[in-house]
């Protein structure tokens, strides 16, 4: 079995997502960056991990702008966390099929 076989349980993050960004991603060819827009990735802070950040990739249309101060807490749906391998070491990677507002902050 490779170690990029293995599925990594999504409570590795916590329970609470709060969103602090929004970025295009990019189709890629020939190992070059291209014009076209494939998804957003949602830059979280994981609270139950000591505010660590995470970037989940979502395919599609923007979903949620990010928030105009501070953060706002996101739910996802569909939400699967793997390894890659890159540059030389494992990476973890995470994605989801959708993102949602749980509680605005005031």
């Amino acid at each position: 079995m490779k170690i990029t076989d293995v599925i990594v349980d999504t409570r590795t993050f916590g329970t609470k997502f709060w969103l602090v960004d929004v970025v295009q991603v990019h189709a890629y060819s020939d190992g070059k960056r291209t014009e076209t827009v494939t998804g957003f990735k949602y830059a979280v802070a994981l609270p139950e991990r000591g505010l660590e950040k995470v970037g989940i990739k979502i395919d599609g249309a923007k979903l949620l702008e990010p928030p105009e101060n501070g953060y706002i807490e996101v739910a996802f749906t569909g939400l699967e966390i793997f390894i890659y391998w890159s540059n030389g070491d494992y990476q973890l990677g995470a994605r989801a099929k959708g993102i949602t507002v749980v509680n605005q902050k005031s």
